[in-house]
């Protein structure tokens, strides 16, 4: 086991998203996972039925434990669902005396197209939040929310990613999944430039949670020092495969396998 990875982000008492997904994802990746919990949700592959907040002295402390402990060589942040909360993380992450790169999946719309997020978090997540991040992981409706307009084509990616990394953040993957066609087509924004990864489209209603899974894969390479690409193109494949094998669960859309990479003869 290498590389801990430190990620505040609400639960999903389904399993297949938020901390639970988070905390699989960096285990599979052979990595340690900590976490600070921002909310409880009662969720299942159908939706997420009712939230409760977790107070924001209450998730400061989480982090202050675990990281004066435990320690973190990457951080990684998921639902963080208002102003307050972003304000709590961001002065959280700034005690950090070393410098902890920070994978930020900003969960700000649901997949029926609902905004997560209040204007004034929104514009938190802006101020605050993109200037101290390595790595910003949005998918095109969040990517619309963030720069203003539509991104429906890959030229779209294009302009969207370049406002993306003008807000402060280190690198951007813009995820493509919600582009039309049977290719899927990912764009890694870092240092002016522009790496492309393309795939065949899985057909799979058994896709909940690909966010949280992919960005807190990464983040567990990137606290094995891996490489930026190296790290976004192992969580790729990793992603792919648990979609492949997922085991069918629920009457929506279901979870990812994420014990892919598990051998079933270790004892």
């Amino acid at each position: 086991m290498k590389g801990r990875v430190l990620i505040v982000a609400g639960s999903d008492s389904g399993g297949g998203a938020g901390i639970q997904a988070d905390i699989k994802a960096v285990t599979a990746m052979d990595g340690f996972a900590a976490t600070a919990i921002t909310a409880l949700t009662a969720q299942n592959t159908l939706g997420v039925h009712s939230v409760v907040p977790v107070d924001p002295s209450f998730i400061a402390r989480q982090i202050e434990v675990v990281l004066t402990d435990i320690g973190a060589d990457a951080l990684k942040t998921g639902m963080l669902h208002s102003a307050e909360v972003i304000r709590t993380v961001v002065a959280g992450f700034r005690k950090l005396e070393d410098n902890v790169p920070l994978v930020v999946d900003p969960v700000m719309v649901a997949k029926g197209g609902h905004r997560l997020l209040q204007p004034e978090a929104e514009a938190a997540l802006r101020d605050l939040l993109l200037p101290m991040t390595t790595l910003l992981t949005p998918n095109l409706p969040e990517a619309e929310v963030l720069v203003g307009f539509p991104v429906r084509i890959e030229a779209d990616m294009m302009r969207a990613g370049e406002k993306l990394c003008a807000m402060g953040p280190g690198a951007v993957l813009l995820k493509g999944g919600h582009l039309e066609g049977d290719r899927v087509v990912d764009l890694l924004f870092q240092d002016g430039r522009v790496e492309r990864f393309e795939d065949a489209r899985i057909v799979s209603r058994s896709t909940h949670g690909t966010g949280c899974t992919l960005a807190s894969a990464i983040a567990a390479g990137m606290a094995q020092k891996m490489s930026l690409y190296d790290a976004v193109a192992r969580a790729r494949a990793y992603v792919r495969r648990a979609i492949e094998t997922a085991p069918g669960f629920g009457h929506g859309h279901g979870p990812l396998n994420h014990a892919v990479t598990v051998k079933s003869d270790w004892n």
